[in-house]
């Protein structure tokens, strides 16, 4: 299907450009969501007369995500989630949550903004992009940890997945020393158990 683009899309075109594109794509991106029209006769007369409306709306618009932009870009959120030792989450992190992050955080970006290929599903620091307009795109840090220590410490460079608390350590240390009991014969065991016992230092 060819289409007249009412705005910039990635690696698609400009506006007003006539492109062609798969029909799946059309019906359900770009005509639902306003980016296109049918490039038909009757729409590209109605462009004509439309353009420098549509330029001057997408200018306004731009300049808005540009301030937005200088809000956003760079900024961080943290997140906290439950998560198991090896850092995977109970759960996911979703373009609602990170939305509604920013938003308590004084910033307001929609979450069709947040490019997102999927949900996130560990603790970390993920960087994602935030799409605020079609020629204006930043990025942003999402940290997603166990606890707010845990966030400082990975805004801080560390690596927290997979790691263990002091208890936790403990616990391991003595399953092992455990296991090493377990492991040994019956003859270690009784020879153990039969050895003499030191005598006391004579005074």
């Amino acid at each position: 299907m060819e289409v007249i683009l009412l705005e910039r899309v990635a690696k698609l075109g400009q506006i007003g450009e006539t492109v062609k594109v798969k029909d799946g794509f059309a019906r359900n991106f770009l005509l639902p969501n306003g980016k296109a029209l049918r490039a038909t006769e009757a729409n590209k007369k109605k462009f004509e007369g439309m353009k420098a409306q549509i330029q001057a709306q997408n200018l306004e618009r731009k300049n808005e995500a540009e301030a937005v932009a200088k809000k956003v870009d760079g900024k961080s959120v943290i997140l906290v989630r439950q998560a198991g030792e090896t850092g995977q989450l109970y759960g996911s992190v979703s373009t609602r949550d990170i939305a509604d992050a920013l938003t308590k955080d004084g910033t307001t970006v929609e979450r069709r903004q947040i490019v997102l290929n999927a949900p996130i599903k560990t603790i970390g620091l993920h960087v994602l992009p935030v799409a605020l307009h079609p020629e204006v795109e930043v990025k942003i840090t999402v940290n997603v940890a166990r606890t707010p220590d845990e966030a400082e410490r990975q805004a801080r460079g560390e690596d927290l997945t997979g790691a263990r608390t002091d208890q936790e350590e403990a616990r391991a240390e003595a399953k092992v020393e455990a296991g090493k009991f377990f492991e040994q014969t019956p003859e270690e065991l009784k020879a153990g158990e039969e050895a003499p016992a030191e005598e006391a230092p004579k005074a």
